[in-house]
């Protein structure tokens, strides 16, 4: 019996439980699963997420995962790799012992979902479990100190905290938990491997022959490890060095170590966190679609999966749920409309059409849901509501409605009047109509995309039409900002970083876009080391320093970047990701915290023990200086930076497969593998990037210096036709196997294009 025959191979072992320190082999729901036991505590833990488990680096699939563990004072760095896609090696490494090795035990239990009765054949020295006609074998490279048998990993716990370590009583060799104990004064070093195969001996024999190509440590952290030990594994993961060095790696681990099977709904799915005790799942609609917007940089299919999940939040009424978990259905409000911006960005990336085909008629019903329900006034501008419909939390409430907004206790909110009858606040929010002239605008793309001329042209008119309104009636002019209002009255006084955001959906004047650019460098604004805090610091309201009153959030970040960048306000946009960045790296660096928010004084997650501190969404801070490098949206299109640092960027998602950016000697290359796809000593940047097999095609952004020149390497299946630089057509040489095109004499903003024809 398969869990779930539907996972791709590549994936089929990885961290998919509830324990974050389990590896699971998924399609047979098999768990190796690690728990210590000190006996200066008289307790054994199987450690959960941020409960004696500190995250280290997470390959999306699993092919690299790396952790310290602690108990007791003790300190262990653990790791799994996968040689094969039916393969995991794994081990431990004795960091700080707090207490006697004998009497810290380090257990490693082999079981099933399903139940299965384990074996362990004491000859082969391997625990075996048989499922179908699938065998699993786990075997380790010296003998346990001795193996037991159990009902259930939790019955492994209580075993030991009952009767300690020196007690034989629960000896076996078949139970449904067989677990394999070790001590740290006998094995201060551990390694194992388990593998899958259709007889019990091949199983056996390919975890031994696993076991047999690792090095003694190979599997174990570099923190734990002699310098150059898993440099192998290394090469396995995407990351980022030089330029904005550890940002790439920072998003694929926290995407990583959140990334779960959703038993409940037979999905997986990369959750918000692991720490939330809201039960079975919970799905938060905006949470999810940066998840499929983040995974999708390393994994198109993973990135759909997570969109997937979020447009199932759907409801009948046509409304995205705020909130669905195994508890609660928050259908009678949604959140801020930003899911057409990440289907359209996913969509330029990986150019899977199916994308938009997937999420359109929900978005469109969403978008349309949002103008029926909450402008009881007809104006074309919107305010957060609580529908009368399911029997949720907090629904007809003024704390439901301005859930909406996804910041909850914002100050911006604190002069809202809930009024039962239209069941709205009072007061227009600047940076929801934001969301949703966009969330129009990127509808309008898709629904052309797909050939639906009629919505297009009706989502494009809504955009434009709520762009004016914001622009006229939500610029407050004597503060030189936009504000929230109240739909009969004036501004309100507080407001927060959403007054950038008509800046992203393109609402703002020249001259209203240079005024915003004072009160972003304003210290006593939005200014300051620690950016963006949620309220200006000039407000009574910062000094709660509580959630959405005065902290720093990743995603108001990630949408104020994305506004200076549509106005070409790059330097500021550029500074915005470097601050955001040093916030991160903070925490990261030396806790490895991911905070759900941050303090905008000290720039600390932990402040505030109401915290999440390993949060996903956290992941758009780096995620801004992974863009600054390489970037696929719908502003600039495909867009690659060349600033002359050195700089290794990838492998990740691109239009033409898994790219890697490399920038060193003053070149910037983009690979395929090992295969340069083109190279430029060209300093600025290139955008609107177009590589297909008849053309190449590139906007460049800055000033060509002399001797600047592109190339892309001969491939003898076809012939240059046509070039031209900007308005003139340009020679192009053949040298040493490369086409080369000389840019001497470009100007900002002049496309290079080559045309080539099938050579006959």
């Amino acid at each position: 019996m398969l869990v779930d025959p539907t996972i791709p191979l590549a994936d089929a072992w990885n961290s998919w439980s509830e324990h974050p320190a389990e590896m699971v082999f998924l399609p047979l729901g098999v768990r190796v699963t690690p728990v210590l036991y000190a006996a200066s505590l008289g307790t054994a833990t199987s450690p959960g997420m941020m409960k004696g488990l500190r995250p280290g680096r997470h390959g999306l699939h699993g092919e690299a995962v790396e952790f310290e563990l602690e108990h007791g004072g003790t300190r262990l760095a653990f790791a799994y790799a996968k040689p094969d896609p039916w393969t995991i090696t794994g081990g431990w490494r004795d960091l700080h012992r707090a207490e006697w090795g004998l009497r810290f035990w380090v257990t490693l239990c082999l079981s099933a979902e399903t139940g299965e009765t384990v074996q362990y054949r004491e000859a082969d020295g391997a625990a075996l479990i048989t499922i179908g006609t699938r065998c699993l074998a786990l075997v380790s490279r010296e003998a346990p100190v001795q193996v037991t048998g159990h009902a259930s990993v939790e019955a492994v716990v209580a075993d030991f905290d009952a009767n300690g370590y020196f007690d034989i009583a629960s000896r076996s060799t078949a139970a449904q938990v067989i677990a394999l104990r070790f001590n740290l004064e006998m094995h201060p070093h551990g390694a194992f491997a388990a593998a899958v195969a259709d007889a019990p001996d091949l199983a056996i024999g390919k975890a031994k022959a696993a076991l047999a190509g690792m090095d003694r440590d190979g599997t174990v952290g570099a923190r734990a490890t002699a310098p150059g030990a898993d440099a192998a594994l290394s090469q396995t993961l995407p990351t980022q060095t030089g330029r904005h060095a550890g940002a790439l790696d920072a998003v694929r681990d926290v995407m990583g170590w959140n990334t779960l099977y959703d038993r409940r709904n037979h999905r997986r799915t990369t959750a918000i966190s692991r720490i939330w005790n809201l039960g079975d799942f919970a799905v938060w609609f905006n949470d999810q679609c940066y998840a499929a917007l983040m995974t999708g940089i390393f994994d198109a299919v993973l990135g759909r999966d997570n969109l997937a999940v979020a447009m199932a939040s759907a409801t009948p009424q046509g409304n995205f749920a705020c909130l669905l978990t195994s508890r609660d259905a928050w259908v009678d409000r949604t959140q801020t409309p930003n899911g057409a911006f990440i289907a359209w960005s996913m969509y330029l990336r990986s150019g899977d059409r199916s994308l938009l085909g997937l999420a359109y008629a929900p978005l469109a019903a969403n978008q349309r849901w949002w103008r029926e329900n909450r402008d009881p006034d007809g104006r074309g501008l919107v305010s957060c509501g609580s529908s009368d419909v399911g029997t949720t939390l907090y629904k007809g409430t003024h704390f439901g409605a301005r859930n909406e907004t996804g910041m909850d206790n914002s100050p911006t909110h604190d002069e809202a009047v809930y009024d039962p009858v239209t069941r709205t606040l009072s007061t227009l929010d600047v940076g929801l109509n934001a969301s949703l002239a966009l969330d129009a605008e990127m509808l309008a793309l898709i629904a052309a995309e797909l050939g639906r001329g009629d919505d297009a042209a009706e989502f494009s008119a809504l955009a434009a039409d709520t762009r004016e309104k914001i622009r006229t009636e939500l610029w407050d002019e004597s503060r030189g900002l936009f504000a929230n209002r109240q739909r009969g009255g004036g501004f309100v006084g507080s407001v927060g970083p959403t007054s950038f955001y008509p800046l992203y959906c393109g609402a703002a004047t020249p001259e209203q876009a240079q005024r915003l650019l004072v009160h972003l460098g304003n210290p006593q604004t939005f200014g300051g080391d620690f950016v963006l805090p949620n309220v200006t610091r000039d407000d009574p309201a910062f000094a709660d320093n509580v959630y959405w009153r005065g902290r720093i959030w990743a995603n108001v970040n990630f949408f104020v970047w994305q506004g200076l960048r549509r106005y070409g306000f790059y330097a500021q946009a550029s500074a915005l990701a470097e601050k955001s960045l040093a916030l991160f790296e903070a925490s990261w660096r030396d806790e490895r915290q991911c905070g759900e928010n941050y303090s905008a004084v000290t720039g600390e997650i932990t402040d505030r023990p109401d915290n999440d501190p390993f949060y996903s969404w956290g992941a758009m801070l780096p995620l801004l200086d992974v863009a600054e490098v390489m970037e696929i949206g719908p502003w600039n299109g495909w867009e690659i930076a060349h600033t002359g640092e050195p700089v290794r960027l990838g492998p990740v998602t691109s239009p033409i497969g898994a790219v890697t950016v490399l920038a060193e000697d003053g070149v910037l290359s983009l690979l395929k593998g090992d295969a340069s796809v083109f190279s430029t000593s060209f300093l600025g940047r290139l955008d609107h990037l177009a590589i297909e097999s008849g053309r190449f095609s590139v906007r460049l952004r800055g000033r060509a210096e002399q001797g600047a020149t592109l190339r892309l390497p001969v491939d003898p299946g076809r012939t240059l036709v046509l070039a031209r630089l900007g308005e003139k057509t340009v020679a192009a040489m053949v040298r040493d196997g490369w086409l080369e095109v000389d840019l001497a004499g470009a100007t900002d903003g002049d496309r290079l294009d080559l045309h080539f024809a099938a050579t006959a």
